[in-house]
């Protein structure tokens, strides 16, 4: 019977080596620089081939910088992630947070 656990248990070790072997693979492929599709001459221009890059928010670096907030305002930073200022008059919103005490 002792033999029966013994076996059991050297089989979960060697699952969990296994998994952990294989997450650890899994990982450090995530980091390793990928094959780019349909390039083949490196000769080309890139700008040529590749995408526009918007305009990114400073203060979300990871949403698109909105029109109306260009900083010529005080404390304008492109914090806008609900673009509020898309639909309502800038000046309008920098008042109403005035009013509710938002802004300091």
């Amino acid at each position: 019977e002792q033999a029966a656990t013994g076996g059991s248990h050297h089989l979960r070790s060697a699952m969990f080596r296994s998994a952990l072997i294989a997450s650890a693979v899994a990982t450090a492929s995530a980091f390793a620089p990928g094959a780019v599709l349909g390039v083949t001459s490196t000769t080309r221009s890139t700008s040529a081939v590749g995408p526009k890059m918007q305009a990114m928010s400073a203060a979300v670096p990871f949403l698109k910088k909105p029109s109306a907030l260009d900083g010529s305002m005080v404390g304008d930073v492109g914090f806008d992630p609900l673009g509020m200022s898309e639909v309502a008059d800038i000046k309008f919103l920098r008042e109403a947070e005035l009013k509710h005490g938002r802004v300091c």
